[in-house]
């Protein structure tokens, strides 16, 4: 297929969508009662299942969820529309415009020579975006899970140059933090500062797992579902041999933990 029969499809598929909402905002009671905070939790939840498929490189999925999602910007659009507060057309055009100018090196006479230059030129440009007014991390949402915001925060001052010369200094850091961690632990025994120096250690981890090229989210949910996995597998064993984990020993219930690892 050529590009610009490609083109054409993916806009005739474009407007059969925007008819099909248009139909269901007209038709159906269930989507003309909806508003943008009914629909937000369901945007939320299709998120999370998109995220999941690409976990599970579930292609099938993926492609069902990008679709969910695609429904739901069409339909705050129309919702919007019917407001008169902009429609699709405004969505894609601001995108569109966004793009190119955050692309320099793509339209105009800017010079790049890694994606580092580019995150730098983008979050540079954002701030231009404001006259100057916009500050470096107002762009990280307030909303965001904790290890999500650390890594984007991280991210955001890297882009400004606030960033280690090398990525190994992180592990002196690393240590530092686990040091205090320790010693809050051992000596003050104080909840407050053990849970201040537990986010100053969980921080400094994030950063070591950015520099070396490691999303904390994805990482921590890869151990989740091993766990998960290992831990299904060890009750599973115990039942067989009609047994139950409140009465086993930790040694027995580890030398099955140990079986579950071959099928990691």
């Amino acid at each position: 297929m050529n590009e610009g029969d490609r083109k054409q499809l993916a806009s005739e598929a474009f407007q059969r969508l925007i008819g099909i909402m248009d139909d269901l905002r007209a038709k159906c009671p269930w989507d003309r009662e909806q508003t943008f905070e009914s629909i937000r939790p369901l945007t939320i939840e299709e998120t999370y299942e998109l995220s999941e498929g690409i976990l599970e490189k579930d292609y099938n999925l993926i492609r069902k969820e990008l679709g969910d999602l695609l429904l739901h910007i069409v339909f705050y659009s129309k919702i919007a529309e019917e407001d008169n507060r902009f429609d699709i057309v405004d969505v894609i055009n601001s995108l569109c415009d966004k793009l190119i100018y955050r692309h320099p090196h793509i339209y105009g006479n800017v010079k790049v020579n890694d994606a580092s230059q580019v995150v730098e030129n983008w979050e540079q440009l954002k701030i231009k975006e404001k006259d100057g007014n916009k500050t470096v991390l107002s762009g990280v949402p307030t909303a965001l899970p904790a290890l999500i915001k650390a890594n984007r925060i991280q991210e955001k001052v890297r882009a400004v140059g606030f960033d280690w010369d090398e990525r190994s200094q992180v592990w002196d850091k690393v240590q530092e933090e686990l040091n205090e961690l320790r010693h809050e632990v051992e000596v003050t025994n104080s909840t407050d500062d053990i849970e201040k120096e537990f986010g100053d250690l969980l921080f400094s981890v994030v950063n070591a797992a950015r520099l070396y090229g490691v999303d904390p989210e994805t990482a921590l949910e890869r151990t989740n579902r091993k766990f998960m996995k290992r831990f299904a597998y060890l009750e599973q064993q115990t039942i067989q041999m009609g047994r139950s984990l409140k009465d086993m020993t930790l040694d027995e219930m580890n030398e099955i933990w140990e079986e579950a690892k071959r099928f990691d």
